[in-house]
């Protein structure tokens, strides 16, 4: 299932309802795709009996390559202009977004923003609302490894071109630029509910991210913090996440 953006393609997958379901839509990390989420939404979408919609950004997955380089805006682009266009294309109506660190960022540029009138509610997952050193003296690990280590080769299987979403994308954290970045001033304009799902010691960003959006938020936010799992609880800790996003979607829908 693919559709065009921009004159470009981009490659989605739809499981469960049609759009007037309610649809989750599944926004992915920096390295992610609609593979590595896996069978995820597909199971989220049986449990709590919406649709969901989840898609590979320009540049990752199967979708088209996007240009290089990468801005330090780009997580804003994707939340005010690409979310925005995709929910118009598929006729969206109330919706609930699920994402992941970056994916995460997205969401909440757009919950944020005067675009999402029809939101009903936004699941965080290790969330960035500013920049934090320990995420990019993760990310600098993480390039070693992929320059010569293996996750290059652990990588590769989930998109056309690896150096370019790789790069595409570390380039941009890593940029001086991005020392400065930020999403707070959205914050205060979120009157949503909110889930946030974090693991306590996660290497790419401190539960002061956490505390930021709750302090911040005008609507209200329930917090998880796990134990003994990665940067990414759907994967490291799936029955678990899966049964917390269940609760919470299923008390928006009030079922």
């Amino acid at each position: 299932m693919s559709f065009q953006l921009n004159e470009k393609i981009i490659v989605s997958v739809w499981y469960g309802p049609p759009p007037e379901n309610a649809p989750t839509l599944f926004l992915h990390e920096g390295l992610g795709s609609v593979s590595m989420w896996k069978d995820f939404p597909q199971e989220l979408s049986r449990i709590t009996g919406c649709g969901a919609l989840s898609y590979s950004r320009l540049g990752y997955g199967q979708s088209e390559k996007c240009e290089l380089p990468c801005q330090p805006n780009f997580m804003h682009k994707e939340g005010l202009e690409v979310l925005l266009s995709i929910i118009t294309q598929f006729r969206i109506q109330n919706y609930i977004l699920v994402g992941h660190s970056d994916g995460a960022s997205i969401g909440l540029i757009h919950t944020g923003s005067d675009y999402a009138d029809k939101l009903m509610g936004m699941i965080n997952e290790a969330p960035h609302v500013f920049s934090e050193s320990i995420t990019i003296s993760s990310i600098k690990k993480l390039r070693e490894n992929f320059n010569s280590g293996n996750l290059r080769v652990k990588l590769e299987k989930y998109h056309n071109d690896i150096d370019m979403s790789f790069n595409g994308w570390a380039d941009v954290w890593l940029n001086d630029e991005f020392t400065y970045w930020k999403i707070e001033s959205y914050l205060s304009r979120i009157k949503v509910p909110q889930l946030i799902i974090q693991r306590n010691d996660d290497e790419y960003g401190t539960s002061a991210q956490v505390e930021a959006i709750v302090s911040q938020s005008a609507g209200s936010v329930k917090t998880c913090f796990f134990n003994n799992c990665g940067h990414s609880s759907h994967r490291d800790q799936k029955s678990k996440t899966l049964d917390v996003m269940n609760e919470f979607v299923r008390n928006l829908l009030n079922i």
